[in-house]
């Protein structure tokens, strides 16, 4: 009899026609292995994929969001501008209310005398003059000026002593807003005699 040390444990132990269900055993594996390795990668793809709608879907929503919000916005904007086109002279407006009360009151006194008129005409200009200078409207009036055609409408030339191109007589004066004219003062212009 052998002892047990001299025998070869069981697992290393060849047994007749065992190589042939080893082979089987491990050909069976690697093929169960590459089939629910692909298993595994297709749900993988099928889930990116999923995943990747979703992502896109929510990226749809949100662009819609956007453009619309960038639509109402633009929409209020154009409102704004309106709103601000048809009601920019508003507080101008206000203002000037006082002057023609003013002027009303002054056509509503039945005995005033020439006197009266003017110191109400006076006071009136002066309520006028305060607007004017309240909302940066400036007046014009370039008597004894060189002519300049950026701020004067010449209407007609006349000899005359002055230097020539000079402002000798202001038919009408001119008004500025801030550094715009919005009238030209129209003048009369020196040219040299003999000409």
């Amino acid at each position: 009899m052998q002892e047990p040390h001299d025998q070869e444990p069981i697992e290393k132990q060849k047994l007749p026609g065992m190589d042939d269900v080893l082979e089987t055993e491990h050909s069976g594996t690697v093929a169960g292995n590459t089939e629910r390795a692909g298993e595994d990668a297709a749900p993988s793809l099928e889930q990116q994929l999923k995943e990747a709608e979703i992502r896109a879907a929510e990226h749809h929503d949100a662009w819609l969001r956007a453009k619309a919000e960038t639509e109402n916005i633009r929409k209020r904007a154009q409102t704004d501008i309106a709103s601000a086109h048809k009601y920019a002279i508003d507080n101008f407006s206000v203002q000037l209310l006082a002057v023609m009360d003013s002027l009303d009151a002054a056509l509503a006194t039945e005995n005033s005398t020439l006197e009266n008129l003017r110191d109400g005409v006076e006071l009136t200009r002066k309520q006028l003059a305060a607007v004017f200078e309240k909302f940066n409207i400036h007046t014009i009036d370039p008597q004894g000026e060189k002519f300049d055609p950026h701020q004067h409408e010449a209407m007609c030339a006349v000899e005359s002593d002055f230097a020539p191109n000079t402002v000798i007589q202001v038919m009408q004066k001119g008004y500025m807003l801030h550094d715009r004219v919005i009238r030209p003062a129209m003048v009369t212009v020196s040219k040299a005699k003999g000409t």
